[in-house]
This record gives C-alpha cells, structure tokens and sequence, in this order.
C-alpha cells in the first residue's frame, strides 16, 4: 500500500468529502444518520462535535477518506472513545478502512483514550466486523433490529469494543 498521509479535516477537504458522505448515509446499509442531513449539519457532526476529524490522502494529495474521534460519553465515561470511518468509492477495498482504525488507535492513545467502542455496527455489514474483530474489537453486545437498512429490512446492530490499555 502506498504511504497514506493523515491531517485535520478542513472545511475546503469536507467539502470535496461531501459526496462520499452523502452517498454512505443516503444509501442507508451502514450509517444511522437522516438521508436528507444537510451540509452544514453533516459538517458539525463529522468535523465540530468530535475531539478531532481527519483526512486520509494518498501520496498523490487525493483524498481516500476520513475518520472523526471523540469521547463515546461524558464524564466517568470519556476514558472510552469512538470513531467513525467513511471511505470513498475509489478507495475502497484497498485497505483505507484498517489504515484508519488502526490509525485511529494511536489518536485515541495520545489524547488518554484507554478503550475504543464502536456503538452500532450494522450486523449486515460483514466486510466492517470481520475487519473489527481481525484489528482485535469483540462484539459485546447485539441490538436486535436497532437499524433500518434500505434494502434488507430491520437487521442487528453490533457493539465491538477493544482495551487500547491492559488493566
């Protein structure tokens, strides 16, 4: 794999994002967000709310995808973090997703983060949770029927956790 750049998101990067994002949520198999968000509120959620929100390019200064980080909850809680991982069309299958995740870890570390959860993984998305659980996330949890995928009906959601710290 050629050697992948990771830098914050900016503004002019989402916007050239877009596409993908729209594209993932609209097509309603991986990604619990209204179909119809609009850009500014798909720009807060990806790039304002998290603790930080990054673009993977390619030797090239093509963008491949990016990730978001931040606390999964407050408070007793902000020890755990999550992340969420969009990829576009042309990078895909080419090992983008591990880079982030894996990427992603080393984040988590820096900014104190022991653990990582990842809240809803859509059971359907087999290729997502066979790469969880080879990077070392379990599935703790399943919530039968929590999503409503466009095609396959109600499927399973998955909570995959993984310890970033030995206790």
């Amino acid at each position: 794999m050629p050697t992948l750049q990771f830098s914050p998101m900016t503004a002019e990067e989402f916007a050239l994002f877009w596409p993908t994002f729209q594209a993932i949520v609209a097509a309603q198999e991986t990604y619990a967000i209204a179909p119809n968000i609009t850009y500014d509120d798909a720009f807060s959620l990806w790039c304002k709310t998290p603790l930080k929100s990054l673009v993977v390019k390619d030797e090239q200064g093509q963008l491949l995808g990016s990730y978001y980080l931040k606390a999964n909850a407050a408070g007793p809680g902000s020890h755990v973090c999550n992340c969420g991982y969009m990829v576009t069309p042309q990078a895909r299958g080419k090992g983008v997703a591990r880079a982030m995740c894996e990427h992603s870890q080393e984040e988590a570390l820096l900014h104190g983060f022991k653990a990582m959860q990842f809240n809803a993984v859509v059971a359907s998305n087999h290729i997502a949770v066979a790469l969880w659980q080879r990077l070392g996330f379990e599935i703790v949890g399943t919530v039968p029927n929590a999503y409503q995928h466009a095609s396959l009906g109600y499927v399973d959601t998955h909570v995959m956790y993984k310890a970033l710290i030995k206790h």
